[in-house]
């Protein structure tokens, strides 16, 4: 199998581990991995902190951890990353985008 170019991309998860026993690193964790199973390899990550969000959809979720990962992946890694973590609950929203 041809190893396509890959291209770099960063990405911005917005996490939520309310009523959960997972820590905001091991739900990085899990995702460096699904980064992973899409042929991605991680170059950065940079928790952001905790941030209220600018439009509040759910009063009872204000805000959350923000995490960017920064990493290198085929031209199909961020679809087939964000079909993967839609399952995912721990992960509330999912940007990517091409730098």
């Amino acid at each position: 199998m041809s190893n396509p170019t890959k291209r770099n991309y960063r990405a911005t998860f917005i996490l939520d581990n309310r009523g959960k026993q997972e820590t905001v690193e091991q739900i990085v964790e899990g995702v460096k991995k699904e980064i992973a199973a899409v042929h991605g390899d991680v170059t950065a990550v940079e928790n952001i902190g905790k941030k209220d969000f600018a439009r509040i959809t759910d009063r009872k979720f204000t805000g959350a951890s923000y995490v960017h990962v920064n990493f290198s992946a085929p031209p199909q890694g961020p679809a087939q990353l964000r079909e993967r973590l839609r399952l995912n609950l721990s992960v509330y929203r999912t940007f990517v985008q091409e730098v």
